[in-house]
């Protein structure tokens, strides 16, 4: 079969790549080797509760919005309580407010006095270079090391599970990497980048997101349900591309399916998977490409469900949640107050406590069984919120690859990947790994990935 588009992965990057390739009138074959769409961006409902395997909620920046609004997807969205406000750090056994504003960082105890002088002091540090510089060397360098210990790294563990002494700044802070770059100092540069993003708005040249935390009614899931379902063609399921060659122009791509076998030659290609199937495909297309893509670390997680009624918990759990910084609780990352943020999540008069454990911090945790797991999430929220009864186990996933850790280098090392890959054709990678872990950076490398395979020639 002769295949004018083929998009391999059905996540977020995946189904926003075929959602654009179709919207530029390209005909778009999207296959996925799981067997409904989404990726990791899927809902469980069990016992009236509602269970994310992997997300939780979203930041609509303003790319992503536009993109949910032109594939008539943003009606959907919900817009978390006011309660999302507050979210906690775990410090010296006590949740502890993290500051959301310049003043809040004046009020903050997580930071000594030394520490909030060393952060005035930053427009007057000497530029450097934060492309080759991990995320504890450059805030270090230009913020101070207090800051990374009390405040960066806990905000790492929540997004990345991994370490901010491993993880490339240009990577996880591009837009702070590229305000030194260009103005020589993070305030000058953010400032710059305000007053051009104010001037573009006023233009029409972008724009807006929307402030707050927001999800779907029903969990994420129904997100990726409704990306999918505005498909011309709707994607193959339980089908695994096995092979990836060259062939001519195109691509020859061999896939099995329950049925058998079957091979189609691609013209143009989006591979929109984790890494280490994305690098398995591009092998033979080139091994350096494969490599690099194969060297690009993932930090394992194990979420545990609990569901609490009101005489559960010596203290209430209000708010977004909690993080842990390193040191402070055994095998636990955070945990989330979803039923405080989305109403929908528990049946009335429960609440739903989604605990996070493992990552780069503690990976022999996913080692444990069931019982030990949720055993462990209980214990260790003793401390923060007290626990006096009993919790509801709701049940357990496991992501032994749950989310990439861009090292330093990870922008100039994806760049050649990219190039040389384009070699072979029309071909275009997309995923968590490429250009940002979360759901919206997932989006938008997929957005992208389709812009780049259909430019004419």
């Amino acid at each position: 079969m002769d295949v004018d588009a083929l998009v391999v992965g059905a996540g977020v990057a995946g189904l926003a790549a075929a959602r654009e390739l179709e919207a530029r009138g390209v005909e778009v074959a999207l296959v996925e080797a799981d067997d409904g769409p989404g990726g990791v961006m899927r809902s469980d409902t069990i016992r009236g509760h509602v269970l994310e395997r992997g997300p939780n909620s979203l930041l609509l920046r303003a790319p992503f919005l536009a993109g949910l609004e032109r594939f008539d997807v943003s009606r959907a969205l919900v817009k978390a309580t006011p309660a999302s406000r507050s979210r906690w750090l775990l410090r010296d056994g006590r949740l502890v407010p993290v500051p959301l504003g310049p003043l809040d960082l004046v009020r903050t105890p997580l930071l000594s006095g030394a520490g909030k002088r060393r952060l005035l002091r930053e427009p007057f540090v000497p530029r450097g270079d934060g492309s080759g510089e991990t995320v504890a060397e450059f805030v270090s360098r230009r913020l101070g090391g207090e800051l990374v210990d009390a405040l960066v790294g806990p905000f790492l563990t929540g997004v990345y599970a991994g370490d901010e002494r491993e993880l490339g700044a240009e990577a996880v802070f591009p837009s702070l990497v590229d305000a030194e770059r260009e103005s020589g100092s993070i305030v000058r540069g953010l400032i710059a980048n305000a007053r051009r993003a104010r001037r573009a708005r006023r233009s029409g040249q972008e724009g807006r997101g929307r402030p707050g935390t927001f999800s779907t009614a029903g969990g994420l899931g129904q997100l990726s349900a409704a990306l999918a379902g505005g498909l011309r063609h709707s994607p193959s399921y339980a089908t695994r591309v096995v092979e990836l060659s060259r062939d001519g122009t195109g691509f020859r791509v061999g896939l099995e399916q329950a049925g058998g076998s079957l091979e189609w030659r691609v013209r143009r290609i989006v591979i929109a998977t984790p890494g280490r199937v994305a690098s398995e495909l591009v092998a033979r297309l080139d091994a350096d490409a494969a490599g690099w893509i194969d060297s690009v670390r993932y930090a394992p997680i194990a979420t545990v469900g609990l569901s609490a009624s009101p005489g559960s918990l010596r203290r209430p759990a209000e708010g977004f949640g909690f993080l842990v910084p390193r040191g402070e609780a055994r095998g636990l990352l955070g945990c989330l107050f979803m039923s405080e943020l989305f109403p929908d999540r528990a049946p009335e008069g429960r609440g739903l406590l989604h605990c996070i454990l493992g990552g780069t911090r503690a990976p022999e945790t996913l080692e444990l069984a069931d019982a030990d797991l949720i055993a462990l999430a209980t214990e260790q929220l003793d401390a923060p919120l007290g626990v006096i009864g009993e919790l509801e186990a709701l049940g357990v996933r496991r992501w032994p690859q749950a989310v990439a850790q861009p090292a330093p280098g990870h922008r100039a090392g994806l760049a050649d990947a990219r190039r040389r890959l384009e070699r072979s054709g029309p071909i275009a990678l997309a995923g968590s790994y490429t250009d940002g872990v979360s759901v919206a950076d997932s989006f938008a490398s997929g957005l992208a990935a389709a812009e780049r395979i259909a430019r004419p020639g």
